[in-house]
């Protein structure tokens, strides 16, 4: 007879779940599902409104906050809704990424076709470590919550590890920055889509789409540019 006593997980599976971000994964990964489920019942439910939300998170994941919170609001959406819809988001991501980060560097699980995103987030977060290890975490609160490209929470949460913080610390402020600088955006955006409304529904949202592209291109430039060099 199968007794809690006598249970016992597969020592891999073991030491991941008796691991601080084996925990968070979970916890990340849960968020993560019950949001997949509420997407699924809404769009039996009201699958217009529905398909808003999935192509507010999509935008969030994919191009940024800017241009998820710009097309919430393009959309009709207030305040409330795009505020909480852009935590939930960002708080997933950062539960998921940032344990995965950590359990991949102590080889407790093996995340290969995550590899070059997870290595590609460590040059971004080493790129800027040193300035923000000389703050600490008010360095990496200041770090997170402009808005700058790659200063966004996954990548403070990889800097937090990197400098040293316990992952309290380290998520505590990380989440505290980002829930701060998604209350600023979203007032910021709500007044440039009235701003823009004039030429039409969308006009915000392009804009941000925009300038996004144009920042990718440039990063793009400057990457090849680097490449010849170093073949150079």
């Amino acid at each position: 007879m199968l007794r809690p006593d006598n249970f016992h997980l597969p020592p891999a599976w073991a030491g991941l779940w008796n691991s601080t971000e084996g925990r968070i994964l979970a916890v990340g990964v849960g968020l993560a599902w019950l949001l997949v489920i509420a997407l699924g019942i809404g769009w039996m439910v009201e699958p217009d409104w529905t398909l808003v939300f999935a192509a507010m998170t999509g935008l969030n994941l994919l191009i940024g906050r800017a241009a998820g919170m710009s097309f919430g609001y393009a959309n009709g959406l207030d305040h409330t809704v795009v505020i909480c819809s852009n935590v939930l988001v960002e708080t997933i991501q950062v539960l998921v990424i940032y344990p995965l980060f950590v359990l991949s560097w102590r080889n407790l699980v093996d995340v290969r076709r995550l590899r070059r995103f997870l290595v590609r987030m460590r040059h971004s977060a080493e790129a800027s470590q040193r300035e923000v290890a000389r703050y600490g975490m008010a360095g990496l609160f200041v770090f997170v919550f402009l808005p700058f490209w790659m200063t966004g929470p996954v990548v403070g949460s990889i800097i937090g590890f990197l400098i040293g913080l316990k992952p309290r610390q380290n998520l505590g402020t990380v989440l505290a920055a980002t829930y701060l600088a998604i209350g600023i955006w979203a007032l910021l955006f709500d007044q440039l889509n009235e701003l823009l409304a004039t030429y039409g529904r969308y006009a915000a949202f392009a804009t941000v789409v925009v300038l996004g592209c144009a920042v990718l291109a440039v990063r793009g430039i400057g990457r090849l540019h680097h490449g010849k060099t170093t073949i150079e």
